[in-house]
């Protein structure tokens, strides 16, 4: 199992990237908000799942060894596959996971494209404890600082631009981040708040299309 990689970015699409590692480049699929945070001719290091079928091999990426272990863990549950356990990442954070499931928060769920009421219902039950108690790594995305306003770096369009990248048109993709930002009660989207702001107004328009 490749459970790492570590080189530079190569490019950086949609929903994948390719990460250069000694002259090779892998293709890595990823969430729009792991996406988010790697730049083209810088290094990056990602966690990593290799998925096996008989016609292909896919690298999945992550941005730390917590989210690969959701990730793997919520295909446990019948009917969950890779793609569907990728966007309930893109929707959600680990922790947000772990309360959803520990709360048999459904509302929260059917917020992932492609799970219903039934399939809730379901990754609740089946998943049980298995995910384990929130560890609290939700507290950046949650972060709101005093002196935003006072950095220059503002990263909103960066958000903006991932959110048109995903089928939403630009006025709501505009909207969603005015959201967030008011919410969170803060001017700008610094560097560091790149993926929690991406996560945060995916959740206010109902998680990314398919």
């Amino acid at each position: 199992m490749i459970a790492s990689l570590s080189g530079v970015v190569a490019s950086v699409q949609l929903d994948r990237a390719v990460l250069e590692v000694g002259g090779v480049g892998y293709l890595v699929h990823a969430t729009p908000a792991t996406l988010a945070a790697l730049r083209v001719g810088e290094a990056a290091r990602l966690a990593t799942s290799l998925v096996v079928r008989e016609d292909s091999f896919t690298l999945y990426g992550f941005a730390d060894d917590d989210e690969r272990a959701v990730f793997e863990t919520v295909q446990t549950v019948s009917g969950v596959g890779p793609r569907l356990a990728l966007a309930m990442l893109a929707v959600h954070t680990p922790d947000g996971l772990r309360r959803a499931v520990a709360g048999a928060d459904i509302a929260a769920l059917v917020r992932v494209p492609g799970i219903g009421n039934k399939g809730a219902q379901r990754i609740a039950l089946e998943l049980g404890d298995k995910l384990g108690p929130p560890t609290g790594s939700d507290a950046p995305e949650a972060r709101s600082t005093a002196s935003a306003a006072a950095r220059p770096d503002d990263r909103r369009d960066q958000v903006v631009e991932a959110l048109v990248g995903l089928g939403w048109n630009l006025k709501a993709a505009d909207d969603a981040v005015s959201t967030v930002l008011a919410e969170a009660g803060v001017d700008v989207v610094e560097a560091p708040d790149v993926a929690g702001a991406l996560r945060a107004a995916l959740r206010v328009l109902g998680g990314p299309r398919s």
